[in-house]
């Protein structure tokens, strides 16, 4: 069994080191007990692993009963605080926290962001916060971030939006443009939309 274990560990490991970067990790364990990593799915038995800071974990599936209106209630209390001792629009945190997890405080990306607004191990421990997980503590740390993002950027949103989404580094590679990659177009353009959705529906 211990030989075992040892083969599928050295397959998991040469399996991610031989997928490119940005490709998806699937898993599925057969009958007899099998694993088995892929990035092309089969069939729905897999599961998609994410990397966190406990390892790599199956992405948990967002319940059908899942209510991310109700959920917007809930933390709007929490996010106008937020964004009041931060100097920033309440509805700019709910679209990006709209964009980022669709409310949903236990959301992990592929990538292995964690909470409201998907923050990544090293910003969360930036900015003060122990447990991701937590609301209050990951609107905290990533409306802190957003705040230093805008004034990096002389306040333009849309390239502070950019940053958010692929890292300050990228943003001023391309010449404190948006980076031509699709991913964060489409954010920064889905981000825009919901704060001009929300700054007409929210008082």
């Amino acid at each position: 069994m211990r030989n075992i274990k040892i083969i599928l560990i050295c397959f998991f490991i040469l399996s991610i080191i031989s997928m490119p970067s940005r490709a998806d990790i699937y898993k599925y364990v057969d009958k007899y007990g099998r694993v088995i990593l892929t990035d092309k799915p089969s069939h729905s038995g897999f599961k998609q692993l994410v990397k966190t800071w406990k390892g790599w974990e199956e992405r948990k599936a967002v319940s059908k009963d899942y209510n991310w209106v109700k959920n917007q209630q809930k933390f709007d209390p929490t996010i106008r605080s937020v964004a009041k001792l931060y100097k920033l629009p309440h509805t700019l945190l709910h679209a990006v926290i709209t964009a980022e997890s669709s409310y949903d405080p236990n959301a992990i990306s592929r990538a292995g962001a964690v909470g409201l607004m998907q923050l990544m191990p090293e910003t969360a421990k930036q900015y003060g916060v122990s447990n991701r997980r937590d609301p209050r503590q990951n609107i905290y740390g990533g409306s802190r971030y957003l705040r230093y993002l805008l004034k990096l950027f002389n306040n333009d949103l849309t390239l502070a939006l950019a940053a958010y989404n692929a890292g300050e580094g990228a943003v001023k590679k391309y010449g404190n443009k948006i980076p031509p990659y699709k991913e964060t177009r489409n954010y920064v353009n889905k981000v825009i939309k919901y704060y001009k959705k929300y700054r007409n529906s929210m008082s």
